[in-house]
C-alpha cells in the first residue's frame, strides 16, 4: 500500500474527527462507549459520517491513535515538552462539571422571572412569630420583677468578733442535759470551749476529764451556779461506777450560745459565715427559737434551723460534712411534728463545708421563709406561705393518747403562724445524741439510740471516733442580722 495514500487517509480520517460536535445533543441518541457494536449499520458514533473500515485498518497499522489529536495539528511547542501539557490538564482539571445536554443559557429559572405573591408570607410569618415571643417573654420577665418583693432592711447587729464575744448580747449556755436530743456533750461558760481567737469565734469540742467519766463522779451545776436552766437534770449529772450501773457524765464538752438577751428578729435576714467542724458524730447547727413559747411548747411555737451538718466525711451514710440541711419545725405536739414537710438539703460539688468559710442565710417575711448557701440565689429551703399552716399540716383530730388536737395557729389570722413572732439566733456545736440525727446501724455508729448505755458506749469507743476529729470545731467569721423595716409586715 502506498504512503502517500496510507498519510492522506489517516490525515483525512482524523482531520474529520477533530471537528467539535455543533448539532443539538437533545435530539441524537447518546453515544454508545467505545467498543460498543454499532447497530446501525456502518454510521461512525464519534462522527457525522460513515468511517471506511480500510482507513480504520490503516490508521492502526501505521501505530496511529484513531482517538487522539493529529499529530500536524499540535502546536511546535508541545513536542518533547512535558511543561507545556501541564498548565492545559491543570486548567481543565479546575473546570466545573456541565453537560452536554443542557445547553448553556437554556436553563429555566421561573423564580426570577416571576414572584409568587405568597412567598413574602414565608419570610413574614417567623419574623412576627420571633417577635411576639420576644414579647411575651419580655412580659413574663417584666411582671415576675414585678412581684418579687423588695424589703427594706435596717441593721441589728453586724458582729465580726473583732472585740471578742459580746456578753451584752451573746450568753453561753451552760447545761449536761443534752437538749432534748440526747446528746453527749456538756456546753461549758469558760474560754475552753468558747472563745475568739484571731478575730473569729471558735466553739471546739473537746474530751471530758478521764477522771470523771471512770471515776464516781458529780457534776452540780446548781452548786455552783453556773448552770442556765431552771431544770434539775440539765444541771446535775453522775458517773456511777458501781457494777452493772450505767450512768455517767457527758462524755463530750462543747459550746452552745445564742442572742435571746441581745438581739431577737421578726421578718428579716440573717447570715452566719463560719466554717464546720470535721470529725465523726460531731453535730453543727445555726438556728432559731421563738423567743416565748406563744403557741405552746415546742413545736407548736416553731422552730427555724438554717443549717445542720455533721462533721463526718462524705462517706457517711446520712450524708457528711458536704451536706447542709435546712428544716422548719411546727406542730401541735412532738408526735406531730411536721418538720418533713418543710425540709431540704443541699451539696457541695467538691471538698466539704469543713475546707473553707460559707455563708448560711435566712430570708423571713409573712409572705415566705427561705434558706441559702452563699447567695440568695443558691437556696437550701424555700417555704411559701400561701395557706394556712394547720391546713398544709394536715394533722390528725386526736394525738397517741385519744387527746383532741387543738388548732391553735388560725385564730391569729396569719398563714404564716406560727412563724409570725420573734425568734432568737443560736449557734451550737453538738456531739453525737439519740434522737436520730445520727441513724442506727449506719457507718459503724458505737451506740444504739435506745440503749440506757449510749453515753458510755460513746466513750468506750473513742479510740475510733477521736482520731477522725482533724478539726472539731466550728469557726465564725461574722454574724449579720438585719430587720426588716418597710412598714409593711403584709408584703
Amino acid at each position: 500500500m502506498d504512503h502517500q495514500h496510507q498519510d492522506h487517509d489517516a490525515h483525512s480520517y482524523n482531520s474529520h474527527n477533530a471537528q467539535p460536535y455543533s448539532g443539538n445533543m437533545a435530539s441524537h441518541v447518546t453515544p454508545p462507549h467505545p467498543g460498543t457494536p454499532n447497530t446501525e449499520g456502518s454510521r461512525n458514533p464519534f462522527g457525522e459520517t460513515p468511517e471506511p473500515i480500510a482507513n480504520q485498518r490503516l490508521a492502526a497499522a501505521t501505530g496511529t491513535n484513531p482517538f487522539g489529536t493529529p499529530a500536524v495539528s499540535r502546536p511546535a511547542s508541545s513536542f518533547g515538552s512535558s511543561s507545556a501539557l501541564g498548565p492545559r490538564f491543570e486548567e481543565r482539571a479546575q473546570r466545573f462539571f456541565h453537560s452536554r445536554r443542557v445547553a448553556k443559557g437554556d436553563v429555566e429559572k421561573p423564580w426570577l422571572q416571576k414572584k409568587d405573591k405568597k412567598e413574602k408570607w414565608v419570610t413574614i410569618i417567623p419574623v412576627v412569630g420571633i417577635f411576639i415571643g420576644l414579647a411575651i417573654s419580655g412580659f413574663l420577665v417584666w411582671d415576675g420583677l414585678r412581684s418579687v418583693v423588695h424589703h427594706k432592711y435596717c441593721p441589728l447587729m453586724d458582729e465580726d468578733f473583732a472585740n471578742g464575744l459580746d456578753s451584752s448580747v451573746w450568753t453561753k449556755e451552760v447545761q449536761v442535759g443534752g437538749f432534748g436530743n440526747g446528746e453527749f456533750e456538756m456546753t461549758t461558760g469558760g474560754d475552753e470551749n468558747v472563745y475568739v481567737d484571731n478575730g473569729n469565734l471558735v466553739i471546739k469540742a473537746t474530751l471530758q476529764d478521764a477522771d470523771k467519766m471512770e471515776k464516781t463522779t458529780t457534776i452540780d451545776l446548781q452548786k455552783d451556779g453556773t448552770c442556765t436552766s431552771t431544770n434539775f437534770y440539765d444541771c446535775v449529772a453522775i458517773t456511777n461506777t458501781t457494777a452493772g450501773n450505767s450512768s455517767v457524765v457527758p462524755p463530750v464538752k462543747s459550746g452552745r450560745i445564742h442572742t435571746k438577751k441581745g438581739a431577737t428578729l421578726k421578718y428579716g435576714r440573717i447570715e452566719v459565715t463560719a466554717k464546720l467542724p470535721q470529725g465523726d458524730w460531731l453535730w453543727p447547727a445555726i438556728w432559731m427559737m421563738p423567743v416565748k413559747d406563744t403557741y405552746g411548747p415546742w413545736p407548736a411555737s416553731g422552730e427555724i434551723d438554717i443549717m445542720e451538718s455533721r462533721g463526718n466525711n462524705w462517706t457517711y451514710a446520712q450524708g457528711g460534712n458536704n451536706i447542709v440541711s435546712s428544716a422548719l419545725h411546727w406542730g401541735p405536739d412532738p408526735a406531730n411534728d411536721a418538720w418533713w414537710k418543710t425540709n431540704n438539703k443541699h451539696k457541695i460539688l467538691r471538698g466539704n463545708f469543713g475546707d473553707d468559710y460559707s455563708t448560711f442565710g435566712l430570708e423571713w417575711s409573712q409572705k415566705y421563709l427561705f434558706t441559702y448557701v452563699n447567695t440568695r440565689l443558691m437556696q437550701v429551703l424555700y417555704t411559701n406561705f400561701n395557706k394556712p399552716m394547720w391546713q398544709r399540716g394536715a394533722f390528725p383530730q386526736t394525738n397517741n393518747n385519744g387527746s383532741r388536737l387543738a388548732d391553735v395557729w388560725s385564730q391569729t389570722g396569719h398563714k404564716n403562724t406560727p412563724f409570725d413572732q420573734e425568734f432568737y439566733l443560736i449557734i451550737n456545736l453538738a456531739v453525737g445524741g439519740t434522737n436520730g440525727w445520727f441513724e442506727d446501724n449506719k457507718s459503724l455508729k458505737p451506740w444504739l439510740n435506745g440503749s440506757p448505755n449510749a453515753k458510755k458506749d460513746f466513750w468506750t469507743a473513742r479510740e475510733d471516733w477521736y482520731p477522725t476529729w482533724k478539726q472539731p470545731q466550728m469557726e465564725i467569721k461574722r454574724v449579720l442580722m438585719l430587720k426588716q423595716c418597710d412598714g409593711n409586715e403584709e408584703l
